[in-house]
């Protein structure tokens, strides 16, 4: 387990070094006010009614970059300083969070997809880690722990694959929200600049959380082949 640890490490420190990135450019856009003074929650109401979204309510939620789109009660909620906040960086996540809104009203296969996972994942995500840790400690007790390993294996890849998944559902909410703010005249020339910028980062941060898992599964698959060649 010393290379999962490793590559956890790793990953770990990247991950910190893309979230920072991501909370100074969060801060730089947060300080450029558009023009047009426009707040996220008012932002976020007209994309939805652009795209022809009634029944969705927009929300503002506790916390910082808490901002989500729940698909459950059809909420858009986002954090304060999003739902009032009248700057690029806020114009940028508010029309993100309606980009998964619309991504629901026009049932964007990944998204359902999604969705459709999280279940699983919640029981993957808890005991994914235990299993593969059994399955690797009681390696020299018998074949059996190579289907314990095996268990621990599947459950983990369904993390995987939820984080895979999620790559395309968020850099497609982020197309959609530029095109929009595009078209809607909500931010333009060095505006609409920033606020590619700021949800570019905000992508990253998912993308190392997807690599992260699969090195994580590969070596996982690795361990079991060689355990399963050594018998």
């Amino acid at each position: 387990m010393i290379g999962y640890y490793v590559i956890a490490g790793v990953m770990f420190l990247v991950g910190m070094l893309v979230s920072n990135r991501l909370k100074s450019k969060f801060k730089q856009y947060s300080a450029v006010s558009l023009l047009n003074r426009m707040s996220g929650k008012e932002i976020a109401e007209k994309m939805l009614r652009d795209n022809g979204i009634m029944d969705v309510q927009v929300i503002s939620t506790p916390g910082f970059l808490s901002d989500h789109y729940n698909p459950q009660d059809k909420t858009v909620n986002l954090s304060p300083d999003v739902y009032e906040g009248r700057s690029v960086a806020a114009a940028a996540v508010a029309a993100h969070e309606c980009g998964h809104a619309v991504q629901h009203a026009v049932a964007y296969a990944p998204l359902k997809m999604r969705s459709a996972l999280v279940p699983a994942v919640q029981i993957s995500t808890t005991l994914s880690q235990w299993v593969i840790a059994a399955g690797v400690v009681f390696m020299g007790f018998g074949g059996g722990s190579q289907t314990i390993l095996l268990i621990g294996i599947a459950l983990f890849a369904i993390s995987t694959i939820f984080s895979l998944i999620t790559l395309p559902v968020e850099y497609d909410a982020s197309a959609r929200a530029l095109r929009w703010m595009e078209s809607a005249h909500v931010a333009v020339g060095s505006e609409h600049d920033g606020a590619k910028d700021a949800l570019k980062w905000a992508a990253r941060t998912y993308l190392v959380a997807a690599i992260a898992s699969v090195a994580n599964l590969i070596y996982f698959i690795m361990i079991f082949l060689n355990r399963r060649n050594d018998d």
